[in-house]
């Protein structure tokens, strides 16, 4: 496999790090997510100003031809910098959802709105009882006229705050349980029924828990077949899981680089603890771990069209990995530190909260080290 970079995707990385060097310093970042709306919109504007929203879309459907690659440098510099905005709900989940089953009436009225910046969304399928799976849906989608009636309560719905649209798994026929009878809908956040609680997440996002009364949406609101939604919503969650585990390097990298810069300066009796072999040997572990994540990273992301199976087993490899790597180098880099490594005022314990965050979404190491060992399991029994 190739990894290397275009001279458009190189140029990507190299205009997003001086933005966001230039506009997303630690201290800026700090004031936007304390504010009361806890993100930026005029950045988010910029950054579909520079084309960072249509990078990921071919030109047919109004993007700048990229793909997954595309999606991951921007998610890589976005870790780095630790950037709030909805990217992953807006562009990797719901554009991913519009550009896979959209028809081309849902792409005009919803995926442009996206790629020009005017409209945010977010992707609305846990629920209280779901655990990780995402068959797992008790809210329902009813048949009534010409459309349906959605009925539920959808958790930790990230971004949720700041979208104006919603993309919704509900039932449509089925038990709680059953991986058939799952559908897609968009429905307006402003829809008469739906409530929102919104709340601050512990890294620094905004999230709601979204209930739903007697929501009408038409027919046009479904998103791709009815009844058949699961392949779709592994799809897009799976290209979801490539982002996090991109941004998760991101951090990752910039944690390492923050805690080798510590440790040259910090003395312990006149000597710097970097000279300190412990010292020396835990950095060391921290880049190899990095760099494990990075490879299991962009494996995932150049397979993420391949067969369901494979890309499955791909997206599970990499969230245990990332996962293993994070957790070394999140705790390794507070023990370093000592106690100001989770102080509020230093970089290092926001950084650890956003990767033990990313850690759960989608699935924990535990959960995907048990779908990769049920993916490998039934491809050898076939």
């Amino acid at each position: 496999m190739d990894f290397n970079f275009t001279e458009e995707q190189s140029q990507l990385r190299n205009t997003l790090q001086k933005l966001l060097a230039d506009q997303y310093d630690f201290d800026t970042r700090r004031k936007a997510i304390r504010s009361d709306s806890g993100w930026r919109p005029n950045l988010w504007a910029q950054f579909a100003e520079l084309g960072l929203l249509m990078a990921p879309f071919s030109e047919a459907d109004g993007g700048l031809g990229g793909g997954p690659v595309d999606a991951m440098i921007v998610m890589e510099e976005f870790g780095k910098a630790m950037v709030v905005e909805p990217y992953v709900p807006t562009v990797v989940l719901a554009g991913g959802a519009l550009k896979h089953a959209g028809t081309d009436a849902q792409k005009a009225e919803h995926l442009t709105p996206i790629l020009s910046g005017e409209r945010v969304f977010a992707l609305a399928y846990a629920e209280p009882k779901g655990r990780h799976d995402l068959f797992d849906v008790e809210t329902t989608a009813k048949p009534q006229g010409a459309g349906y009636v959605l009925n539920g309560h959808k958790a930790v719905v990230v971004g949720a705050p700041w979208a104006s649209h919603l993309i919704v798994t509900a039932r449509t026929a089925g038990a709680r349980r059953d991986t058939r009878g799952l559908s897609l809908f968009i429905v307006a956040k402003d829809a008469p029924g739906l409530t929102t609680r919104d709340y601050p997440t512990v890294d620094g996002l905004r999230a709601s828990e979204v209930y739903l009364e007697n929501v009408a949406v038409g027919a046009d609101a479904r998103l791709g077949p009815a009844d058949e939604a699961l392949p779709l919503i592994e799809r897009i969650v799976d290209e979801g899981i490539a982002a996090h585990c991109a941004e998760a390097v991101g951090a990752m990298r910039a944690l390492h680089e923050t805690t080798v810069g510590y440790a040259r300066t910090r003395k312990q009796f006149g000597t710097p603890i970097a000279a300190f072999q412990v010292i020396q040997h835990r950095l060391v572990d921290m880049f190899m771990a990095a760099e494990l994540a990075t490879s299991s990273t962009y494996m995932l992301t150049l397979r993420l069209d391949e067969p369901a199976h494979e890309r499955m087993k791909a997206a599970s490899s990499a969230k245990v990995q990332v996962g293993k790597s994070l957790r070394l180098i999140g705790q390794d880099a507070v023990q370093i530190h000592g106690g100001m490594g989770m102080t509020d005022e230093l970089n290092v314990g926001h950084y650890f909260k956003r990767l033990s965050m990313i850690e759960q979404q989608f699935g924990n190491s535990d959960w995907h080290l048990r779908r990769y060992t049920a993916l490998s399991a039934s491809r050898l029994a076939a």
